[in-house]
């Protein structure tokens, strides 16, 4: 049975973006692609309704090529009553900054559906490692595992792939 790796928003943009000259950027966006060209198979993909809202703001074209990508992926549900719980308490214990509510949703919805990866690019709110310690405690609060959250970088494989 194959893992399944909830998609965050941040890793499509990086997918589908025009290559970039600054450096970092550039570097994941190449990973990015990588991944997804060489790594997503070996998982389960999922996205949500706030994936594909976000995705698909901004510039037509570049909106349209992102859906593109994810055309095929199965969606998570995304209101529960305890996925409301979990992204209130994120948001009032200052795990996440309280303007944060869609990362806070990315990271709920990922949660309670049962997701074992939590793909994103997001460092500052998501993949932050002064916080994920205490986003897992307070998910295990609510009888929850947390995903693992983590980069495309970090979901390539172990040295045995």
């Amino acid at each position: 049975m194959k893992s399944i790796v909830y998609v965050e928003s941040s890793v499509i943009s990086y997918l589908t973006s025009r290559p970039s000259c600054d450096v970092i950027v550039a570097g994941r966006q190449i990973i990015t692609n990588d991944w997804w060209d060489k790594h997503r198979h070996k998982f389960e993909l999922r996205i949500s309704a706030l994936v594909i809202q976000e995705i698909a703001k901004g510039d037509p074209i570049a909106a349209k090529m992102r859906l593109e990508k994810i055309v095929d992926i199965p969606k998570l549900e995304i209101i529960s009553v305890t996925t409301s719980k979990l992204v209130k308490m994120l948001l009032s214990q200052k795990l996440l900054p309280i303007n944060s509510e869609e990362d806070a949703l990315h990271i709920s919805i990922a949660a309670t559906q049962g997701v074992d990866y939590l793909l994103t690019w997001n460092f500052k709110h998501i993949n932050n490692a002064e916080t994920k310690i205490a986003i897992a405690k307070l998910i295990k609060s609510f009888g929850y595992v947390c995903p693992q959250i983590c980069s495309p970088e970090e979901l390539m494989g172990g040295i045995y792939d």
